[in-house]
């Protein structure tokens, strides 16, 4: 489910980002961190807090979806945390990279920094809590956390039958 969730919104940002946007102008692409944001900034309130806000949203269901997809409750939380931050990144890298070909479309590096945080903050609010809440619940035996307990005394391999010794 996690999967197919995660390849519904995925398609959903790719349909928002990479839409040609016909202006008379294009501003030159944002290289130096922290300009665009600095300018959303210096706008109302209002304006500035919504522009910042939908950086932060854009891929922010990527930090519950992605460990979702992988299934498992008892993994590393630091390990996960690094894997899923990484995808995240990646994604907005990869967008912002598309978006240079789009006509109206430009390279913003704060919408790349605005979307990992997303990512991570994310994350960081929703997969440590809902693994613990799985855990109690004793969801945990279900999922792959690693190699199935074998019963006291039986070998790793099995024995062929009909074969003597």
């Amino acid at each position: 489910m996690g999967l197919v969730l995660t390849a519904v919104h995925l398609s959903l940002v790719g349909w928002l980002m990479l839409r040609p946007h016909y202006v008379p102008w294009v501003s030159a692409p944002n290289l130096r961190p922290f300009g665009t944001i600095h300018a959303d900034l210096a706008m109302s309130p209002f304006e500035a807090a919504r522009r910042i806000l939908a950086g932060l949203l854009l891929l922010a269901p990527l930090g519950v979806l992605l460990p979702m997809t992988g299934g498992r409750i008892r993994t590393p939380g630091i390990g996960s945390f690094a894997r899923t931050v990484f995808a995240g990144l990646m994604v907005s890298l990869s967008v912002e990279f598309l978006q240079t070909v789009v006509p109206g479309q430009i390279f913003d590096i704060d919408a790349l920094l605005l979307n990992t945080a997303g990512v991570a903050l994310a994350y960081l609010a929703v997969v440590p809590a809902a693994r613990r809440l799985l855990r109690r619940r004793g969801f945990g035996a279900l999922t792959r956390s690693g190699p199935r307990a074998r019963p006291q005394g039986s070998s790793p391999t099995t024995p062929r039958v009909g074969i003597a010794p």
